[in-house]
Parts: structure tokens; sequence; C-alpha cells
């Protein structure tokens, strides 16, 4: 009987020695092998780089499409102020200027009359109760035109609202400098508007301000 015992004990040392070496292994397995384990972290530098590459490249060409806008504006205003520009432009104000006082049959009666054109409209020898209509509201009557206008004696946009084809033919006639300007800025229509108290998106801005 004590053999068997003998024996079995020496099996169970036997037995818990093998489970203890299995126990060991599987750890080794286990653990040993994601302590080696290392993360790779080279492919995240890399891209991390090429974006920082990435980055910078924008910002330079950022940098130096500011410095050509600026070269750009820069050439604009010595350019605007060079004196062959200001001569180009002296030279298309008189071509301008002579355009609008050629001869022309503003009546269309066939004959070329000159300040005679038309029939001239009632005038005034100054605004009524001394004060005048704001003509700058018209659009196509800046400051100097107002002048005009007074001297001619029209101070009120009635009695730019009330001309005849003819009379706006005579008033065509004789704007010096500016002949034409009633037809083509379409004074009579924008007149009758502002005579009858309503306002006109330019006349809106004059008194807003935001024009004179």
């Amino acid at each position: 009987m004590f053999r068997e015992w003998g024996f079995l004990v020496s099996e169970m040392v036997v037995l818990i020695l093998l489970a203890a070496l299995l126990g060991l292994f599987v750890g080794w397995l286990i653990w040993g092998r994601r302590s080696a384990v290392t993360v790779d972290t080279s492919e995240a530098d890399r891209l991390r780089r090429e974006l920082d590459a990435c980055k910078a490249k924008h910002s330079d060409k950022d940098a130096r499409i500011a410095a050509l806008e600026a070269d750009v504006a820069e050439s604009r205003v010595q350019s605007a102020e060079s004196p062959q520009v200001e001569g180009v432009q002296a030279e298309v104000e008189q071509v301008e200027a002579a355009e609008e006082n050629a001869a022309v049959d503003y009546d269309s009666d066939g004959v070329i009359e000159g300040e005679n054109e038309g029939v001239k409209p009632a005038t005034l020898d100054a605004a009524r109760g001394g004060v005048a209509d704001d003509l700058k509201q018209i659009k196509g009557i800046g400051p100097k035109m107002e002048k005009m206008c007074n001297a001619l004696g029209f101070f009120h946009f009635d009695q730019i609202a009330a001309w005849t084809p003819a009379e706006e033919a005579w008033v065509n006639a004789n704007l010096e400098g500016f002949k034409g300007r009633v037809s083509r800025d379409e004074w009579i229509a924008q007149a009758k508007l502002l005579a009858a108290g309503k306002e006109t998106e330019f006349s809106k801005r004059v008194e807003g301000g935001d024009v004179y």
C-alpha cells in the first residue's frame, strides 16, 4: 500500500512540475512577446514631416501672392501719376469735350443751328422764394452743371419737368461743354419724379451725402 502511495505522490510531483513548466511557457509566450513589441513611429514621423513641409510651402505661396498684389497696386499708382498717363487722360477729355461741342441737329429739323436749336424754355431771374431746388439730385447734374443751369435761369425741378422736345433741344445746344446731356442723362424724366415729391435711387444717395 505504501508503495502505491509513493507512486502516486511521485506522479503528482511530476504533474505539478509539468504544469509549472507549461505555465511558465505560456506566460513567456504572452508577456515575453508583448514586451518585445515596439511601436514603429517612423511612418507617422514621415507623414508629419510631409505635412509641415506642405504647410510651409503654402505659407510661402501666400506671402508671394501678397507681395505680388502689393507690387501691382504700387505699379498702378505710379502709372496713374506718370506724366504720360496724365497726358493720355487729358487727350481723352479733350476728345470727349470736342464730341459734346460738335454741331448737332438737336431738334431734328434738318438744319444745324448751333445755339438756336429748338425753342428757349421759360426762365427765371432767381429761385422762387430765394430757395432753389437741389438740381444735383438729377443724375447728370453735378455742382458745375447746377451752376450752369442756374445761370441759364433754371432753378427748380418743375421747370425741367415741363420742357417740351423743342425746349429740350435748346438746352442741349446751350450747355457749353456739356451739350446733349439733357437727353443723354434723361433729366426730364427724373425731374418729373422729383417735382412730384418722389425720389429716385440717385436722389437718395445725394441726400445721404454719398455722391457729393
